[in-house]
């Protein structure tokens, strides 16, 4: 495990269990966020973000959370281990309205408010991105994959990676 990619539907906990993996590996973490948004809530160019995705994916180890679909396949060809966290939807939910107000280190600016077009993106995710991450899941089946169906097992996996890595 030396490239790992953490996926999942906004809420999930993605940037929580890949900031508790780096910690216990001490492989590089990246978010997409952090490369993909101002702190102004703009978006850089398009060609900016696959260049720093591209910078990251070169270098020896890494992990990168987040999912950002039109670049999703450049990182799981690039990856060696994939951890999928599939939540129900209710949990992801829960999720997002957990942190509003938090200052996180995955994130640019603090979320004040539910952004409701981020909402429906969050409602319509199982309908519309799970079933092409299922896809790239499919077709990369040759990596290392974890698929985890909700928070305690997300919790046993990362316990079992710790007794792992203190061996």
């Amino acid at each position: 495990m030396k490239k790992i990619i953490v996926i999942g539907c906004p809420g999930s906990g993605k940037s929580t269990l890949a900031r508790q993996l780096a910690e216990l590996t001490k492989l590089p973490l990246h978010h997409l966020d952090l490369m993909n948004w101002n702190a102004d809530r703009t978006t850089v160019a398009p060609e900016i973000f696959l260049e720093r995705q591209r910078h990251v994916l070169k270098q020896d180890s890494w992990i990168i959370d987040g999912n950002y679909g039109g670049t999703l396949d450049l990182r799981f060809e690039a990856c060696d281990t994939i951890i999928f966290l599939d939540f129900p939807l209710d949990v992801c939910i829960e999720g997002v309205m957990n942190r509003i107000g938090t200052v996180r280190s995955d994130m640019p600016w603090v979320e004040e408010e539910v952004d409701l077009e981020f909402l429906d993106f969050i409602k319509e995710f199982p309908e519309n991105s799970r079933p092409k991450i299922l896809a790239l899941i499919d077709k990369f089946s040759h990596k290392n994959i974890y698929q985890l169906i909700s928070r305690e097992e997300a919790e046993e996996f990362l316990q079992a990676m710790k007794k792992a890595f203190e061996l």
